[in-house]
């Protein structure tokens, strides 16, 4: 969307993450167990990092999340943003003809219930170009004037015809509703663990990303992964030793808003599409004698190591062209298993980039999944073709990871994998994480992150060769506690993270918020099928 910053905050954001947080990281010692070491915490001791309180030493990484201001505080529903009631129309002269390759702009006034002008910007809108026909669509850039405007713009990259359409995804009001839950509480959910004694008695008690959160009176028992440096807390048993842990699963979501709260983002006021105000546009090819669809110049094959422009792709005949890399399509099982012949693929992240591991499985039927007797939402998954050599591999990331009940024993997290893998020109990871980290302060996702790009960064340095792919979260959740907004911020982060490894990114946020469907955290198949192709372009080109 148009609220993002240039890369070259992200650089400058990147910087201060890594040297900021790593050095209010305690690091670990070396040790040879990978399982994290109990330690019992005492009451209202947080290793957490305080977001807020620490302005001055992060400047540009608070700059990187930076979002127009929301206005004032107002118990006044009737005052927010109304999807019914905002308006846009084309800028400039009126036309419903225009040339492939060319913009489209047009101007976005935001309008509260009672029908009056916005003064002040921070209202998440999504735009979209779309193309029912031709089963195409392009993200359009959302630029917010502060002033209650935006500015809308559309590359206009097919022949034929096209529709603007625009979606109120969050007002103002709502976003910062968002934001103060974000920043402020220190959980939105919370998780049970599973303690066993040796002669069989059982405790269940409450276990979060810090000792607060585990709402226990007394001490907590803290778990700390020795390689990357992340901490678990439960609290403590009553008649069981901290080292007793054997089970994790999801717990409660946590009340964190005011009926005012809910109003703002309930469902008549969520994710709702605007009155039509620009009417459907014919796109004719730049020269009568082009006979091209598609404006698409020459672009070099799919490698890691460069930056995504916006939009990063678009949609037409349901499949997914890159703008900055050449991508290919990959219509028969021979063609995904010559690209796939003697990879052995490590995917570890969440459920949405399961999916990946599921269609490759569903789509390849000689792709045989092997049964490790796990749990399935967490893993580890793998799937064998012995005949192209090639192996695949699923696993979930590590705590705070909602989930059913699963051993301890299967959480490993993303950094610990990494530092196991040797790498090499046959070696892939993909990384699919976010989700699971919108309930919690940005500070956890950031420290997570910390931990992860150096055990990239190690694996590159050691193995170059190595093809590293950073799925970005997509669209879906829409509540206070996964909301589209916050997934923005976890993408930002995301990205900034990786700012100088040689790493490629699929961008599935833009992936999944093209096309006229409805938005779900585990996308459709057609679309998940797109985000595989751009990994396998990648994966054929290296």
């Amino acid at each position: 969307m148009g609220q993002f910053k240039s890369y070259k905050i992200l650089t400058v954001g990147l910087v201060f993450l890594v040297l900021v947080l790593c050095f209010m990281m305690p690091w670990p010692e070396p040790m040879i167990h990978w399982l994290p070491q109990p330690s019992t915490v005492p009451e209202y001791v947080s290793e957490s990092i305080d977001w807020d309180s620490l302005p001055q030493e992060l400047p540009n990484l608070t700059s990187l999340l930076y979002w127009p201001p929301t206005g004032e505080d107002r118990d006044d529903f009737l005052a927010s943003t109304s999807p019914r009631t905002s308006t846009y129309c084309l800028k400039g002269p009126a036309h419903t003809t225009f040339t492939l390759g060319s913009n489209l702009e047009a101007i976005l006034v935001a309008r509260d219930h009672r029908g009056r002008a916005k003064v002040h910007g921070g209202d998440l809108f999504r735009a979209q170009l779309l193309g029912p026909e031709l089963r195409a669509g392009v993200p359009g850039e959302v630029k917010d004037l502060k002033n209650g405007t935006y500015l809308l713009s559309f590359p206009l990259l097919w022949a034929g015809r096209a529709q603007v359409q625009v979606r109120l995804i969050h007002s103002s009001e709502a976003v910062r509703v968002l934001q103060r839950v974000w920043r402020e509480k220190r959980a939105t959910v919370d998780f049970r663990g599973y303690f066993r004694g040796t002669d069989g008695p059982l405790e269940t008690v409450i276990c979060n990303v810090d000792p607060q959160s585990t709402g226990a009176k007394g001490p907590t028992c803290q778990y700390k992964d020795v390689v990357s440096g992340e901490s678990w807390f439960c609290a403590q048993p009553s008649t069981l030793p901290c080292n007793a842990l054997v089970g994790h699963s999801s717990g409660s979501y946590l009340k964190v808003t005011t009926s005012h709260d809910e109003a703002l983002l309930a469902g008549n006021v969520t994710d709702q599409k605007l009155p039509s105000g620009v009417p459907p546009i014919l796109v004719l090819p730049a020269t009568q004698g082009n006979m091209s669809n598609m404006a698409l110049p020459s672009r070099p094959p799919c490698s890691p190591g460069h930056l995504s422009p916006k939009p990063s792709g678009f949609y037409y005949q349901d499949r997914w062209h890159s703008t900055f890399c050449s991508s290919r399509s990959f219509p028969t099982v021979d063609s995904i298993l010559n690209c796939l012949a003697g990879r052995i693929v490590y995917m570890l992240g969440d459920s949405t980039l399961r999916q990946w591991w599921e269609y490759l499985r569903d789509t390849v039927p000689s792709l045989k999944p092997v049964d490790l007797h796990v749990t399935y939402q967490v893993g580890p998954l793998m799937a064998v073709e012995t005949t192209r050599g090639t192996v695949l591999h699923w696993r979930a990331h590590s705590w705070p990871l909602r989930s059913l009940r699963t051993p301890v024993a299967s959480l490993h997290s993303v950094a610990r994998e990494l530092h196991g893998l040797a790498g090499g020109p046959y070696t892939v990871v993909v990384l699919g994480i976010g989700a699971h980290f919108t309930t919690f302060p940005p500070s956890i996702f950031a420290r997570r992150l910390v931990g992860i790009r150096a055990a990239v960064k190690a694996l590159l340095d050691h193995e170059p060769s190595t093809l590293v792919i950073i799925k970005l979260a997509n669209t879906g959740y829409k509540s206070v506690y996964g909301s589209d907004w916050l997934t923005l911020q976890v993408n930002r982060l995301l990205r900034a993270a990786f700012v100088g490894l040689r790493v490629a990114f699929v961008d599935a946020w833009e992936m999944t918020s093209t096309l006229n469907v409805p938005d779900n955290i585990h996308p459709r198949k057609l679309i998940v099928r797109n985000e595989v192709e751009l990994f396998l372009s990648f994966i054929c080109s290296t």
